[in-house]
C-alpha cells in the first residue's frame, strides 16, 4: 500500500510534466521554427519567415490564452472547460490565417507554408469537434506534430510516437480527458496533418 500511495504522486507529477512540456502552445511554437530553420538559407530568411510564423502561430494565440486567464474568462491556459474554448480557438485560427497571408506575400518556401496550413487545419478541426465534444487538443497537436516531423526531418522523428502516447496517458492520468477523447484527438490530428502536409509540401 505504501508503494502504491507513493507511486500515485510521482505518476501525477510525471503526467503534469508531460502535459506542460508537450502542450499545444509549446509544439506550435517549436514546429514552425524547426520548419523555418530547415528551409532558410540565411539568418535573414530565418528571422523573417520564422518571425512571422512564431508571431501568428504562437505569440498572439498564447497571448490570448494568458489574457483570458488573467481576466478570469478562462479557467486555465489549457482551457479545460470545453465551453470556454470557442473564443480563443477562433482568435487563434484568425491569427494563423493572417500569418499564412503574410508568408504567401513574402514567398515563404512550400514546406514552411505547409506546416502553417497544418496548424490551421488541425486547429479548425479541433474547434469544430469541441463545439459538441471535449476532444483532446493535446493529443491532436502532438500527433500532428510527429506526423509532420517524419516527412520534414526524416524517419528519426518516429521516435516521437512514444512521447505522443505518453502525452495521451498524462491527459487521462490528470483526469482532464478520457481515453476515447485522447484517441479521437490522436486519430484526428495525425492523419489530417500528414495528408495536409504531404499535399502541399
Amino acid at each position: 500500500m505504501r508503494a502504491s500511495r507513493e507511486g500515485r504522486p510521482a505518476g501525477t507529477r510525471l503526467a503534469r510534466l508531460l502535459t506542460e512540456a508537450l502542450a499545444p502552445t509549446v509544439l506550435v511554437t517549436a514546429l514552425p521554427l524547426i520548419a523555418a530553420a530547415r528551409v532558410s538559407r540565411s539568418a535573414g530568411q530565418f528571422l523573417l519567415w520564422g518571425g512571422i510564423a512564431l508571431t501568428f502561430c504562437a505569440v498572439i494565440p498564447i497571448g490570448v490564452l494568458v489574457h483570458g486567464v488573467r481576466r478570469g474568462r478562462l479557467t486555465d491556459r489549457h482551457v479545460g472547460d470545453r465551453t470556454q474554448r470557442a473564443r480563443p480557438l477562433s482568435i487563434g485560427l484568425a491569427s494563423v490565417a493572417a500569418g499564412l497571408l503574410l508568408l504567401a506575400a513574402v514567398r515563404a518556401p512550400a514546406e514552411l507554408f505547409a506546416v502553417i496550413v497544418v496548424v490551421f487545419v488541425v486547429g479548425a478541426a479541433c474547434a469544430l469537434v469541441n463545439h459538441w465534444w471535449k476532444l483532446s487538443i493535446h493529443a491532436a497537436v502532438v500527433a500532428a506534430t510527429v506526423a509532420v516531423l517524419v516527412p520534414l526531418v526524416g524517419p528519426a522523428a518516429n521516435l516521437g510516437w512514444p512521447l505522443a502516447a505518453a502525452v495521451g496517458w498524462s491527459r487521462v492520468r490528470l483526469r482532464d480527458h478520457t481515453w476515447p477523447q485522447v484517441l479521437a484527438g490522436a486519430l484526428l490530428g495525425g492523419p489530417l496533418a500528414a495528408a495536409t502536409f504531404l499535399a502541399l509540401a
